[in-house]
């Protein structure tokens, strides 16, 4: 059984939830299909946004375990997602110079490609942890 390293961080989960009617604490813990839901129905109608500030603990941990810890930190790029999406500064952290010089100049190419990301992060944080690209200094 591998060890367990912490890929994503709870505080930024809750941090996510308090916007949790956008579905953003959900696609942050690799649930995109339940996250794009949640973004339609105003979080079940804040029904299961409140009952998600029970689930995030357990979510956290199936993260951990789901995903590969690497120079690419989760939680930057998440934040950086959500927040200045638009920017395309999540993909210049993840190195991914190009795109996100496209980004910047097309808003996100017309917000389309942040929701791509919305869905997608977590495997391209995974894949650049794993590959080459990115080693661990541990």
């Amino acid at each position: 059984m591998k060890p367990t390293l912490e890929t994503h961080l709870i505080v930024v989960g809750y941090l996510l939830w308090l916007f949790g009617f956008t579905g953003a604490h959900r696609f942050y813990y690799g649930k995109p299909v339940s996250g794009t839901i949640w973004f339609f129905t105003f979080g079940l109608l804040g029904i299961g946004w409140l009952i998600d500030a029970f689930l995030i603990p357990s979510m956290d941990r199936d993260a951990s375990l789901r995903y590969e810890t690497g120079m690419i930190d989760y939680s930057i790029a998440w934040i950086l997602l959500t927040f200045l999406g638009p920017l395309g500064l999540h993909r210049f952290y993840m190195g991914k110079i190009i795109t996100g010089l496209i980004y910047l100049f097309t808003g996100g190419l017309f917000m389309i490609g942040v929701l791509y990301d919305f869905w997608t992060l977590n495997g391209q944080v995974s894949e650049v942890n794993q590959s080459g690209l990115a080693t661990d200094p541990r």
